[in-house]
């Protein structure tokens, strides 16, 4: 599995970065604007993280200029009606980090506004995708939040057991404040993860 390519950017068009690496194997990804303005010149080095779409008769590599941005991509993929294309699209008129706090907020009016994203694509999105975009692509377990919690391994958990991720975060700190200040870190985590299952469970 292709993670990233490394080498020399020889063109930039909209939506597409040509990449060579050392063999004279020069790589065509098609990526968002937002990758398109943050890689180098052409003519510099530079790494764009891929995904490959494998279908029986082509193959089309994508490419980011983070993992998170990819990670992004493929959790849009996800929502039904958004397509590789479609995410691109998305990511082109929104950075990864703009995505998840409109998500955060259920800002449906500025994720209409999105070209080729309609209401009820929009709605879809949000109900798929608020709290759950994932940090690392394949067999993610993590979350990606503006504010990681101070108890994200925790969180991560509640999460991955079905909980929201916002309520997650403030019900552990929450708890975290009334522990006892004596007790040992692993004591700690776990009366914050018992104790928050059965808060979030109500």
């Amino acid at each position: 599995m292709i993670n990233s390519i490394y080498g020399t950017i020889t063109a930039k068009y909209p939506q597409v970065v040509y990449v060579e690496t050392s063999g004279g194997i020069e790589w065509e990804l098609s990526v968002s604007e937002t990758t398109l303005n943050s890689l180098p010149n052409v003519g510099s080095e530079g790494r764009v993280y891929a995904w490959l779409l494998h279908k029986e008769d082509s193959m089309k590599l994508f490419g980011f200029s983070s993992v998170e941005e990819r990670s992004v991509f493929l959790d849009l993929l996800k929502v039904d009606g958004v397509g590789p294309k479609g995410a691109l699209k998305i990511l082109s008129n929104l950075s990864y980090q703009a995505l998840i706090k409109i998500l955060e907020d259920e800002d449906l009016s500025s994720l209409e506004k999105v070209p080729g994203v309609g209401k009820k694509t929009a709605q879809k999105m949000l109900l798929s995708l608020k709290g759950k975009l994932s940090l690392d692509a394949g067999n993610s377990s993590s979350v990606i939040s503006a504010k990681k919690s101070k108890w994200e391994d925790l969180v991560k958990g509640l999460v991955d057991m079905g909980f929201d991720r916002k309520n997650s975060e403030e019900v552990c700190d929450r708890i975290a404040q009334s522990l006892d200040p004596n007790l040992t870190q692993s004591q700690k985590e776990e009366q914050i993860f018992r104790k928050a299952i059965l808060e979030l469970s109500v």
